[in-house]
């Protein structure tokens, strides 16, 4: 998988971390102590692998006597990012999962979304955007979605509410493509899709989207996301807990072949309107 200057500039933070912290007289243990996270997550920053959240910088500095560069640092590295700050740790940790489960209730997940249906997303939210910030938006959406053309791509198993294949977004045209689209992703077996019908009634994480992912070399973490904010999650209770609703929710869907099946009426159903509009 090709490189990004991102991840060359979270490497080039955790070797400051590392020379900083060493300068100290402080092992990877002592550290995380005082900032309140395990001398193997100090590790992890210093290898540029995960990225530390904000208040562990600023205490990073408190700790070390920086003069809060790697408060600085970080606030730069966000800001030149083309994802909202709450999701860029989760999208950083996209590129290095070794498997995605993914959970979304009413929309595509963004992995698997054509670029009109991104741009409708996108625009519903920012109604008034101009077109650059639009088109800006929708490319690093689409880009995320490189991982799963790459040959080392994680092992990627999405669960979709039926509410998501029928919300016309972009309307029935684009949503039909939409649909189309995960069809042929999962016949070429790049990602595993089942959907929850209405007929399973309630569910787990009702209206809230979740996705798990697994690393070679690392913990597992858990993510979800509400209003403008999102919650990285690594505590191996809380993270053991999303599994379990997880494994729910994937009992109450319908079986892949199923699901395809679904995928497909609900397209047809989609071009059919468009031809009555």
């Amino acid at each position: 998988m090709a490189r990004s200057k991102q991840q060359d500039a979270w490497e080039f933070f955790g070797e400051l971390l590392k020379e900083r912290r060493e300068a100290a007289g402080l092992s990877q243990g002592e550290l995380g102590a005082r900032v309140f996270v395990s001398g193997g997550y100090i590790g992890l920053f210093e290898q540029g692998i995960r990225k530390p959240q904000l208040d562990v910088a600023k205490r990073i500095d408190e700790v070390l006597q920086t003069g809060g560069i790697f408060e600085r640092t970080w606030r730069k590295l966000i800001n030149k990012s083309p994802y909202a700050s709450y999701f860029q740790a989760a999208a950083d940790l996209e590129d290095l999962a070794t498997k995605i489960c993914e959970f979304e209730s009413t929309a595509i997940p963004g992995l698997l979304q054509t670029p009109a249906y991104a741009e409708a997303v996108v625009r519903a939210s920012n109604p008034l955007a101009p077109d650059e910030y639009v088109a800006d938006t929708v490319k690093g959406r689409l880009d995320r979605s490189a991982i799963l053309n790459d040959a080392t791509r994680p092992m990627y198993w999405v669960i979709l509410h039926e509410t998501a294949l029928r919300i016309p977004v972009g309307g029935p045209v684009v949503m039909a493509e939409q649909l189309d689209h995960l069809v042929k992703r999962a016949r070429a077996r790049v990602v595993l899709i089942q959907v929850l019908p209405y007929a399973a009634g309630a569910y787990p994480q009702m209206g809230k989207p979740l996705k798990l992912m697994e690393f070679e070399d690392a913990p597992p973490t858990a993510y979800t996301e509400a209003v403008y904010s999102g919650n990285l999650l690594d505590d191996p209770a809380v993270v053991k807990r999303a599994q379990a609703t997880y494994d729910l929710l994937r009992a109450a869907a319908l079986s892949p072949e199923a699901s395809l099946s679904l995928l497909e009426s609900a397209a047809e159903d989609h071009r059919r309107c468009a031809t009555t509009t």
